[in-house]
């Protein structure tokens, strides 16, 4: 599984990563996993996931974590993670 993980202000993509999940896990727990090394490598605190975040990343394997998402400040207006490739 390839996930993508991008952070944007002002509409711009300021920074990104792209991080790799193999083995035997469910695909929820490669896609926890993938958002922990994603905060991991930009430094951030894992952001909760809404209800809106949920239904949004079932039907699209996309998803948006704003503001409303973390407890601490952010210095970015969103992290938007993408399933780019799974596993079958």
């Amino acid at each position: 599984m390839r996930i993508w993980f991008k952070l944007y202000e002002d509409t711009r993509l300021i920074q990104d990563v792209t991080i790799e999940k193999d083995g035997f896990d469910t695909r929820t727990h490669k896609v926890f996993q993938a958002l922990e090394d994603a905060c991991n490598h930009f430094d951030l605190a894992k952001p909760i996931w809404l209800d809106a975040n949920v239904e949004e990343f079932r039907r699209h394997s996309k998803t948006k974590f704003r503001q409303a998402n973390f407890i601490e400040e952010i210095a970015f207006d969103y992290l938007e993670m993408q399933v780019l490739e799974e596993d079958f």
